[in-house]
């Protein structure tokens, strides 16, 4: 085995192990640590990839800007060191069952595809081609799809910071004297 395959199952290892562990914990401060390092063995990925301007938006944008919201939405929610609630063990084997049939169907779905080596010749990865691919209307284009991304992680942080809000129990609070 050559060192490039080594590392690249090095990374893959760390970037899974460290998501597992993000999904499994019921600390949720140590949940979106977890997802911030799994975060940097993607980017570690497009590294190794030599996609240079990816690995950098990858930590700048999500290391840098959606990970840490993550972490001071926990912290204004005042949660760091509380427990998750404990899931059922009915919930615990339909997501398993799930995530084994979804890994199961793009399995299939890869076997099934023909691929076929592009006809057309490579774009240089720059940055001014990047953005004119990823922000064109045209046929081809990504505004779309960048959209829809934009209102996942929306989606995500509102989902964040819902799960991270405490419900305050009325029955302790007590007035401060006038």
């Amino acid at each position: 085995m050559s060192g490039s395959i080594f590392i690249f199952y090095l990374l893959a290892a760390l970037t899974l192990g460290f998501a597992v562990m993000a999904v499994s914990t019921r600390q949720i401060f140590r949940a979106a640590i977890y997802l911030l390092f799994s975060l940097i063995g993607i980017a570690g990925i497009y590294f190794w990839l030599q996609y240079d301007f990816i690995a950098a938006v990858q930590i700048i944008v999500y290391v840098g800007g959606i990970t840490v919201l993550i972490i001071f939405s926990i912290f204004l929610t005042q949660q760091a060191g509380e427990l998750l609630p404990k899931q059922k063990i009915g919930r615990q084997v339909f997501s398993a069952l799930a995530v084994f049939c979804a890994f199961a169907l793009v399995m299939l779905q890869l076997y099934k595809y023909k691929f076929i080596a592009g006809t057309g010749q490579a774009v240089a990865p720059t940055i001014s081609n990047i953005g004119g691919q990823m922000l064109s209307i045209e046929e081809g284009g990504y505004a779309l799809p960048f959209e829809v991304v934009s209102m996942l992680l929306l989606a995500a942080l509102i989902g964040c910071i819902v799960i991270a809000m405490r419900s305050v129990d009325t029955s302790t609070q007590t007035e401060l004297p006038s």
